[in-house]
């Protein structure tokens, strides 16, 4: 439903209290004048630069009252009339809703706007409903453009045939790079292309997109270069992401992809496989923030959650990345001593995670599955749960030989034992190798592998997902006793080791 259908059902039911959440004043007062106009009720607009404006017939019968927020509230009385409604725009009020006396006035006209036929509609970009307002205010949010909307926006400002692309698939490109940007930005970024390219191009739309995201410090948009032939193994991982994100002619909600988790000792690749996922696909990748959602206010979080969400759901076909996931969900079983923030937080992730209909693939990894809640790996939260072991000894090779050749050193030379590295391990020995002109083996012997460092925990982790979760190594469910029978441990051609 629209801004105005939604305006126009709460005002037929008689909500006296609307709070709309909106980032684009403009064009939602637009939406609820044209319902006015269409419903004949009366329309007033107050905001603290120019005060109280009263449209139509009833301009200048009713004072203005300047900045001051308790008159503009009190003159929605004057506006009253059996015959018809009158709604009173706030703009930006949620910075006045502080004070005792603001909070009163509003309960006192709100209450009589049963009687009266009168609205108090505050437009604001956050909701900050005073507790004594809460149960008399019903909640709006101003979606952002669909791509119907931003397909007349680009068409608006190409003025020329050719500034427009004709070909769908330009097209689609276009719409996807404009798709979660409001309408005052979509407007910018298609006159910054011209500008900039004499066309529209998807380009320029990304750059501004890019910079949207960065403003609020929740969600960062990726686009490096990332693709599967930088990662050596993983195929029955990267088989099933492909596989589920193929494109095709018609897709419904109830067979629509929902994303994966993946879980592995450090170093395994899971971050570096969600990146590259998004390339492969042609999706972009976008990466969430859980520790920048935590904020300092009573409510920040749970705000920051659900705008980041909103963001999300608003880009439609993406990757959406959460790293680390059980660094910032940890506390969510009780005991953080947090006052049930990181519960709330992980409550609203887990049921966007069921519900959401937008079509974002999440992309969540952890390296420690027991600090994270049961309930967010059952079924139907994802499509699958992968476990990342240790590379055996065909996926070493495979990284060996990526890594060598990224950084130029003799695929000759003797490799040192590498039975219990992961794949970050061997890209460092290559670059140690590079930069202090050594031998592997000698460079080797600078890298402390983390299946050492850490030996018990990522045998704890082995054993959880033994059973438990699929492999990303070989195809099925991965098991511990199957794994080990595909390495072996290698001695390097004569050469001494680094244990």
């Amino acid at each position: 439903m629209t801004l105005a259908e939604r305006l126009l059902e709460y005002v037929s039911a008689c909500f006296t209290g609307i709070w709309i959440q909106s980032h684009e004043h403009a064009d939602a007062l637009t939406e609820i004048a044209s319902v006015c106009r269409q419903e004949n009720w009366r329309l007033a607009v107050w905001d603290v630069v120019q005060g109280l404006s009263v449209a139509g017939a009833d301009a200048g019968t009713v004072p203005s009252g300047g900045g001051d927020p308790l008159a503009a509230v009190q003159a929605l009385g004057q506006l009253a009339d059996p015959q018809s409604s009158a709604l009173l725009v706030l703009r930006n009020f949620h910075r006045f809703v502080s004070g005792i006396d603001v909070v009163q006035t509003l309960e006192y006209q709100l209450n009589r706007g049963k009687d009266q036929r009168t609205f108090i509609v505050v437009l604001s970009p956050v909701v900050n409903i005073p507790v004594e307002l809460e149960k008399q205010f019903v909640v709006i949010e101003h979606e952002f453009p669909g791509r119907n909307q931003l397909a007349e926006i680009a068409r608006g400002i190409a003025t020329q045939p050719d500034d427009f692309p004709q070909d769908p698939a330009e097209q689609d490109a276009l719409l996807e790079a404009a798709s979660g940007l409001t309408r005052f930005e979509a407007e910018s970024a298609c006159s910054l292309s011209l500008t900039r390219h004499g066309r529209l191009v998807p380009e320029t739309l990304w750059e501004l997109k890019s910079q949207m995201l960065k403003k609020n410090g929740l969600l960062t948009l990726h686009r490096g270069g990332e693709t599967f032939a930088d990662l050596g193994g993983l195929e029955p991982l990267k088989s099933f992401c492909l596989r589920a994100l193929r494109p095709r002619a018609q897709r419904d909600l109830l067979t629509q992809p929902r994303g994966i988790l993946l879980l592995s000792p450090p170093g395994c690749g899971k971050s570096q496989f969600c990146k590259a996922l998004g390339n492969e696909t042609g999706r972009p990748t976008l990466i969430l923030d859980v520790g920048a959602l935590m904020g300092s206010l009573v409510g920040q979080t749970e705000q920051n959650v659900r705008q980041a969400l909103k963001s999300v759901d608003a880009m439609g076909r993406c990757v959406l990345l959460i790293d680390e996931l059980e660094k910032a969900l940890s506390g969510a079983s009780g005991g953080a001593g947090d006052s049930g923030v990181t519960t709330r937080l992980f409550g609203t992730l887990l049921t966007w995670l069921s519900e959401h209909e937008s079509d974002v693939f999440v992309a969540c990894s952890a390296n420690d599955i027991s600090k994270l809640p049961p309930e967010f790996s059952r079924a139907e939260r994802f499509d699958g749960i992968f476990f990342l072991d240790l590379p055996a000894d065909r996926e070493r090779t495979a990284i060996w030989k990526l890594y060598l050749d990224k950084f130029g050193l003799d695929a000759k030379q003797p490799l040192p034992v590498d039975t219990d590295w992961t794949g970050a391990e061997i890209r460092s020995c290559c670059r140690l190798a590079k930069m202090l002109e050594l031998s592997l083996v000698d460079a080797a012997k600078n890298v402390v592998p983390v299946a050492r460092t850490a030996h018990e925990s990522v045998e704890r982790l082995r054993q959880w997902a033994s059973g438990r979760c699929l492999s990303a190594n070989t195809p099925g469910i991965y098991g511990r006793e199957a794994n080990a029978m595909r390495s072996t441990r290698r001695v390097s051609r004569g050469e001494p080791t680094n244990n």
